[in-house]
């Protein structure tokens, strides 16, 4: 397969090539790669001992202790942006959206949280399929596939639609509701597209179903789809190739993606940093990884959830505003 070119830094440069040798050598190595491939890190699972990084992947993990009795209180105090600094953003997404320069933004914003527990205990008791825990910079508890590898299959997983689990018929409701229906397919059409950039004989195995979540505040339900495609005999040679032709991740920026990039980079105003980047771990043979969302990031002025969702023509913005706010939770 003749995968397309594309322009990385020289640290993606060095992360891609490392990539493609550690797989082309069958050697087990974790790779996290922050939103603007600017700071990617890749490391064998030797070279990660001594790196002060933990991370568990359904039942794999460098990361062992015992049974805590934990003291601390679990609660997670909220600060989010006032409606008004959010509408700002809001109205720059929406002015893109009616001109037709994208047709769905994913606007994202920081929120200020409090909490007694370290990132690092966070990251012990969240349960999600995919956890990290980041040099006590940042601590994520995501949800989300970017895309697995099992058998020269590879798939992809986008997760577009979010509604709480207490709604009275709750499944029904998200799953008929025609802006999130228009979101979502827009979102496996984009994934599609980028997988069909390193694989041959594209389909979607499974449309919009349901995923339940545990948070703090609430389950909420998840809409997922799964897209698939067939990777060439090779393509252990080319992980890294294959792995950073498909970034950033679809899910969390839009369609089509290089016009909408720049607009939220012009919408935001903040940066993302290792947020809505991607992490995972090849076995030596198989692949799997998670885009970087439900995540915590420790900072000068103190801790930070980053969240956001989808953004169309037909979005609501006091409902938009909400699902960000909403988003900001522990999985435990």
């Amino acid at each position: 397969m003749n995968y397309k070119k594309q322009i990385l830094t020289p640290e993606a440069l060095k992360a891609c090539e490392k990539m493609n040798a550690l797989g082309s050598q069958r050697t087990p190595f974790i790779f996290i790669i922050d939103y603007g491939m600017n700071h990617p890190e890749v490391f064998t699972f030797e070279e990660l001992e001594k790196k002060n990084i933990f991370f568990k992947i359904n039942d794999t993990t460098n990361y062992s202790s015992e049974a805590n009795q934990y003291l601390h209180d679990t609660s997670l105090k909220k600060f989010p942006i006032s409606f008004e600094a959010y509408h700002q953003a809001f109205g720059t997404v929406k002015h893109h959206l009616q001109r037709g320069d994208s047709f769905l933004i994913n606007l994202t914003q920081p929120t200020p949280v409090e909490t007694e527990m370290s990132l690092l205990e966070i990251f012990e008791r969240s349960q999600a399929k995919y956890k990290l825990y980041f040099q006590d910079q940042f601590v994520l508890f995501s949800p989300e596939t970017f895309v697995g590898i099992q058998n020269g299959i590879i798939s992809s997983h986008p997760m577009k639609g979010t509604i709480s689990a207490n709604i009275p018929n709750a499944e029904e409701e998200i799953l008929k509701n025609k802006k999130e229906l228009a979101e979502h397919t827009t979102i496996v059409d984009l994934i599609r597209n980028d997988i069909s950039m390193v694989a041959e004989k594209v389909w979607v195995e499974r449309f919009r179903y349901i995923d339940r979540i545990t948070t703090n505040d609430g389950d909420l339900l998840q809409v997922s789809s799964e897209i698939c495609g067939i990777l060439p005999k090779n393509y252990h040679h080319q992980l890294g190739t294959l792995l950073f032709r498909m970034l950033p991740a679809g899910s969390i920026t839009g369609a089509p993606k290089p016009q909408t990039i720049e607009i939220i980079r012009e919408a935001e105003g903040y940066n993302r940093g290792f947020y809505t980047g991607v992490f995972g771990i090849f076995d030596g043979e198989n692949l799997d990884s998670s885009v970087m969302i439900r995540f915590i990031e420790k900072t000068k002025d103190g801790l930070i959830f980053k969240s956001g969702g989808g953004i169309t023509v037909f979005s609501d913005e006091q409902s938009e505003y909400q699902e960000m706010i909403d988003k900001v939770y522990l999985s435990f």
